[in-house]
């Protein structure tokens, strides 16, 4: 194992160890992702390397226990092991590095860099999975985050420590709607998990869609989909960790998690090869309790600082009702629904506001702004409900007030609800624009 390798697992102990720790147990069995070795005294979570024939070891992360053999699943792909092979514990605790310098990189799940820059000199070393906080020493939600994004600012208003998903089905722009966000946010710092993604997205994401204005005050995190589930886990866990390092010093952070669906596939994957019970969809029990770990790692603390966490949702198959959306909307603060046939028709952000919510928006805006947000929404539920009747010509106008209302700014309402990913629109300007609209 490399001394950066071993360095970005966070244990500085393991780093100056000369020489390296000494095996202290074999290489039993290869069961597809998962190794067993025996011998190994090592706690769950704790790093190993396997000793290859040929070439540097095989780090592994113990993963599960049956009898007296360690179950270990390893970072890269398993070459060159032979039966009995040696195995040797290289740390107990996960912990990573943390710092300012991060600021502007992309990393990999391991922290170290993907963006052909200098090395990372580690600053500030924490626990990778974080320490659980007192819900009674949480802040209160009481402060607007602007997105810059006139249709979540107005209508699905974000306070600061807020969670909310974003539901979409595939192709459907929810990278692009992040990117916005990154962009035009006003929070201090802004980290991005690209967790399970096509190698060829975080690219566009990191060059197009983030961009130069974009990385100066952003942290991407990416482990593409054809890293190993250990590493996309760990991954996950880092970007948290980054988050929670920055508001710590009183920062307000926005946490772009990209996608929640795609780290429930990797749980999945790890669960079931160390012989997890599957149920619906085949996701294992330890899925479901990793997501509300993830998601109570955002939230604002009394010392000050937040962190709003905003986490991308697959609906596979443009299923609503899927078991990961369905989880994850009765635990987070709101969610945002991208419609498939709302960007057919050319609508971007392709933003369903009619089966979209954000738990805490009336107590962020003021009684005349949630009389405006009240009356766009009773419009464009009106058009939505009468649809078909307006188009085989079965409606005749005057018969229903609102439904005349509705139709005659049906053009407004849609443009509104549109933006330009290159356009900025501020919170109060987003209200403003709905005043002159509606009112």
């Amino acid at each position: 194992m490399s001394a950066a390798l071993l360095e970005s697992l966070g244990d500085r102990l393991s780093v100056v160890t000369v020489p390296p720790p000494s095996i202290c147990g074999v290489l039993t069995r290869v069961t597809g992702m998962v190794l067993g070795a025996r011998g190994v005294r090592a706690p769950l979570g704790a790093y190993c390397e396997v000793v290859a024939e040929q070439g540097e070891g095989i780090t592994c992360e113990v993963v599960g226990f049956d009898g007296d053999e360690v179950m270990l699943m390893p970072f890269a792909a398993v070459q060159g092991l032979l039966p009995g092979t040696g195995v040797r514990v290289m740390t107990h605790t996960a912990r990573v590095s943390v710092g300012e310098k991060l600021l502007g990189r992309v990393v990999d799940g391991l922290g170290l860099p993907l963006d052909g820059g200098d090395p990372i000199e580690p600053e500030v070393y924490v626990t990778l999975r974080g320490e659980r906080k007192n819900p009674l020493q949480r802040a209160p939600i009481d402060e607007v985050l602007d997105v810059g994004v006139r249709a979540i600012n107005s209508l699905l208003t974000i306070g600061r420590g807020q969670r909310i998903g974003l539901i979409a089905g595939s192709g459907v722009g929810k990278s692009m709607l992040l990117g916005m966000m990154t962009r035009f946010t006003t929070a201090d710092v802004v980290v991005v998990g690209m967790i399970g993604e096509r190698g060829r997205e975080v690219l566009d994401f990191v060059t197009e869609t983030l961009g130069p204005e974009g990385r100066r005050r952003a942290v991407v995190v990416a482990a593409p989909g054809d890293c190993s589930p250990v590493v996309r886990l760990r991954a996950t866990h880092y970007t948290c960790a980054i988050a929670e390092h920055f508001r710590d010093q009183g920062k307000n952070v926005l946490l772009l998690m990209d996608s929640l669906t795609r780290v429930a596939h990797a749980q999945r994957e790890v669960g079931l090869a160390v012989g997890e019970p599957p149920t619906t969809k085949g996701y294992t029990p330890s899925v479901f309790s990793m997501i509300n770990e993830l998601v109570e790692r955002a939230g604002s603390v009394a010392s000050g600082g937040s962190i709003t966490g905003i986490y991308t949702i697959l609906a596979e198959g443009d299923d609503a009702n899927d078991p990961i959306v369905d989880g994850a909307r009765a635990i987070l603060d709101g969610h945002v629904l991208l419609s498939r046939e709302l960007a057919a028709l050319g609508q971007y952000p392709a933003i369903d506001i009619n089966l979209s919510v954000s738990r805490l928006a009336n107590r962020l805006v003021t009684a005349d702004q949630r009389s405006l947000v009240r009356k766009f929404r009773r419009l464009m539920a009106t058009w939505e409900e009468n649809r078909d009747l307006v188009a085989v010509g079965a409606y005749r106008p005057g018969t229903d007030p609102d439904l005349d209302e509705a139709l005659q700014r049906r053009g407004a309402l849609r443009s509104f609800l549109q933006q330009d990913s290159d356009e900025r629109v501020d919170f109060e300007g987003g209200f403003r624009q709905l005043a002159e609209m509606i009112a």
